[in-house]
């Protein structure tokens, strides 16, 4: 995987306890064209802490561009933002 840590639109929804579930997300590709990835499965989700700032760590994965591809996706609790970290 590659790291390329790119903002991106998230549609995702929340637990009464504040958890986010993602479900899809658009970002923009280096053409400069939006794309828009569903997001198939959430592997896994851990917390960690990133120069004081909570962060929760999404491993998903979906059929990008007719290949299943893993990335990762990270939200950060104080600002509320989502980045494309590896794909």
């Amino acid at each position: 995987m590659k790291v390329i840590a790119k903002p991106i639109e998230m549609v995702a929804w929340f637990t009464l306890d504040g958890i986010p579930h993602p479900v899809r997300f658009r970002f923009q590709d280096e053409q400069g064209g939006n794309r828009v990835i569903k997001i198939d499965r959430v592997i896994n989700r851990d917390k960690e802490k990133v120069a004081g700032n909570e962060m929760i760590n999404f491993r998903c994965e979906s059929v990008i561009k007719g290949i299943q591809k893993v990335f990762e996706i990270k939200y950060e609790l104080r600002t509320c933002r989502w980045v494309l970290f590896k794909i």
